[in-house]
């Protein structure tokens, strides 16, 4: 299939090598906002007692957007140029980025981060579908994994990025320098031809009744609870992760946005690539692979986020690493499980349904959740909700493994080509 796909003119290097870069920008605009929450409490927030979680409500208003729009492009993917709505989504994404710098008050910022929820939205549940199409199944796993390794680099370089902006220029300038190049790869999506259901894949347009198979596939079920308690553990700890280190721990804003984007970016991106490659490698042994790998990392993860609570700096920067290692080692894993479950003609209405079920109930509610226990409470009591989250994570998957093996086959059976008669 690559093959054939690459003589055509879609080449899936190049198609990979764009989704990636865009993949990066993606998480790097959305992340920009926890280097700089300290900034944005002191402008607009200032004396207020529930600063933090009003500060939560950035990522809610995000995240709320975000889940309730993806559906709707998830529906367009499925039947429309994928190539053409990850373009406009891109550009509405840059510019509601470029137009948070702008913000004059809490309000208004809120509004900015709801369009980047928007424009976010026509991306996430196109660009892995495309993936999927382009790569085989044995494959996928380690192929996404390169995808969605730019969830942990992006994740990095923004907290890095928005540390570094907001000390030397101001948290403004922060959002207006990630415009321009975002409109870039707005443009550059228009070139890039549609690799729409090749090989045996090809079906027609499914009809609404169609999508009511999704909810009947049992380990598309799993994993998107799976999903939903990860997402809740990793969105909370993302967004105040740098804000406890600060404020808790009393380290100084420029060397915590550093060193703990370094630190995910470098534990993220082994962890999310090694997951993949492990899920794949593990498979021809045993079949419910991507379920077992993802798994074991949430178990693992638990007791690292619970040390780094207890242990000082700067020891406790080696348990953040572990914490945020095992945290990703899921992503390539999950999702590869979520496309090889479902027919071709519906992964990108699966997707969206994911990002809506997982957002919802996981880091929609997290940052806010979090932060009003700490108002109330303790930053201690805070992050055993995010821990506890993650072994509920942890036990899902693991007990979804025979599921996952047997709605892969019907899936390779549905694809398979029959001889001609």
């Amino acid at each position: 299939m690559t093959r054939s796909l690459s003589k055509s003119g879609r080449d899936p290097r190049k198609a990979l090598a764009l989704l990636l870069v865009i993949n990066l920008f993606c998480y790097l605009d959305r992340y920009i906002l926890a280097s700089i929450i300290p900034a944005l409490k002191a402008e607009f927030l200032s004396g207020d007692p529930n600063a933090n979680g009003k500060a939560g409500l950035l990522g809610t208003a995000f995240l709320v957007s975000y889940m309730l729009t993806a559906p709707v492009f998830g529906w367009l993917a499925d039947r429309f140029s994928r190539w053409l709505i990850i373009g406009l989504s891109v550009a509405l994404w840059s510019l509601a980025s470029g137009a948070s710098g702008l913000a004059g008050s809490f309000l208004v910022l809120l509004g900015t981060r709801i369009f980047l929820g928007i424009g976010e939205a026509g991306y996430g549940p196109a660009a892995p579908t495309i993936i999927s199409d382009l790569y085989p199944l044995e494959k996928r796993g380690q192929v996404l994994a390169w995808f969605f390794m730019a969830i942990p680099v992006g994740s990095a370089i923004g907290y890095a990025f928005g540390g570094f902006v907001n000390a030397h220029l101001g948290w403004r300038w922060a959002f207006y320098l990630v415009a321009p190049p975002g409109l870039l790869l707005a443009v550059l999506c228009s070139f890039m031809p549609e690799p729409r259901r090749s090989s045996s894949s090809v079906a027609a347009r499914p009809a609404a009744a169609d999508y009511s198979h999704l909810v009947k596939i049992p380990s598309l079920v799993l994993n998107i609870l799976a999903q939903t308690a990860m997402t809740f553990a990793i969105g909370g700890l993302s967004f105040w992760a740098p804000t406890y280190i600060i404020e808790a721990r009393g380290l100084p804003k420029d060397t915590t946005a550093l060193i703990f984007g370094g630190i995910v970016a470098g534990a993220g991106l082994f962890s999310t690539l090694l997951g993949g490659w492990l899920g794949d490698k593990l498979r021809p042994r045993f079949p419910g692979s991507y379920f077992l790998v993802s798994g074991c990392g949430m178990l693992l993860g638990f007791p690292a986020t619970i040390a780094m609570l207890y242990v000082p700096f700067p020891a406790a920067w080696v348990c953040i690493f572990f914490a945020i290692f095992f945290l990703f080692f899921n992503t390539g894993p999950s999702n590869t499980a979520l496309a090889n479950v479902t027919p071709p003609s519906m992964r990108a209405t699966a997707f969206a349904l994911n990002i809506l079920v997982i957002h919802l109930l996981g880091d929609a509610l997290s940052p806010s959740l979090i932060g009003w226990i700490k108002d109330h409470g303790s930053w201690k009591l805070s992050f055993f909700t995010v821990s506890t989250a993650m072994l509920v994570a942890g036990v899902i998957w693991l007990c979804g493994m025979k599921a996952l093996i047997r709605d892969t086959a019907a899936v390779e059976e549905s694809e398979t080509p029959r001889p001609l008669q």
